[in-house]
């Protein structure tokens, strides 16, 4: 039976993940997950496509959470109180319209600096109520789509021997960002027969395949672009009928619960096809 090996949760989007031993896991994921996003003066989301630099940026949300913390080497750290009260404003992602709540001046010109044009930060609000879609609905804050995405060490292992096999350098499993990791299938894209699980008394229903995109090119130490792997090699086997690529399974939470690593991951029910 799989565990859980790692949970981690990315409270800026395109930020970098900040990595839990356990956590109370929410309608919309594990906490904190994607409830800020950095836009443009426009409003306009910013994510790694086309702002690599977000991966250097570490996020810290204090355990009550009324802080917010941004740390980035070589530049002082930046602190504030978040603001969940203040007037909403119109956000784009992906071209849809949502509402956050800006986090004011200060921070805005922190992250303008480190990034090196104009930002802003957001919240969502708390009557945040967005539908994520899939075969599981759900929702989320300003993740891409779903709330949770699972990767197994045993895809992730498949995909680092097939770049071996070909002489290429492996992948870190930042480059993937996943929420949860497990550990114990022997078969690679077990995670995308999954119908129904449960876990630390949640329970997860798979919403879709994670379709990947060019911020797996991107190296989340430097925060630069560092094409054209794992692209090229996933699109050797892991084309799908949607376009583009998949590489692990976005889930929504059917039931909350308290997540840990080393907790069992039980499938209670799997697609037609079943685990080949």
């Amino acid at each position: 039976m799989p565990i859980v090996a790692e949970l981690i949760t990315y409270p800026v989007k395109g930020c970098a993940g900040v990595p839990l031993a356990e956590a109370g896991l929410t309608p919309a994921g594990l906490p904190h997950d994607r409830s800020f996003m950095v836009v443009s003066d426009r409003g306009v989301y910013r994510t790694q496509r086309t702002d690599p630099r977000l991966a250097v940026i570490r996020p810290e949300v204090s355990s009550d959470g009324t802080q917010l913390i941004l740390h980035q080497k070589g530049v002082e750290s930046l602190r504030i109180e978040v603001d969940t009260t203040s007037p909403r404003k119109d956000v784009d992602l992906f071209g849809q319209p949502f509402r956050g709540i800006d986090q004011g001046e200060t921070a805005a010109g922190w992250l303008s600096e480190v990034l090196g044009t104009d930002c802003r930060l957001v919240r969502v609000p708390p009557e945040h109520d967005r539908v994520a879609d899939g075969r599981t609905p759900g929702t989320s804050g300003y993740a891409d789509s779903s709330p949770l995405h699972i990767l197994s060490l045993a895809t992730f292992n498949d995909l680092n021997e097939r770049l071996a096999a070909a002489g290429k350098p492996p992948m870190p499993m930042t480059r993937f960002r996943p929420n949860i990791v497990l550990d114990g299938w022997q078969e690679p894209l077990t995670e995308d027969r999954v119908h129904r699980a449960e876990v630390g008394g949640a329970e997860l229903g798979f919403a879709k395949l994670a379709v990947r995109c060019a911020v797996t090119m991107v190296d989340q130490e430097t925060g630069t672009k560092d094409g054209p792997e794992p692209l090229r090699t996933l699109a050797s086997y892991r084309r799908v009928p949607e376009g583009g690529v998949a590489f692990g399974s976005k889930f929504s939470v059917v039931r909350t619960g308290k997540l840990a690593v080393g907790d069992e991951f039980t499938v209670t029910e799997w697609t037609a096809a079943g685990p080949s």
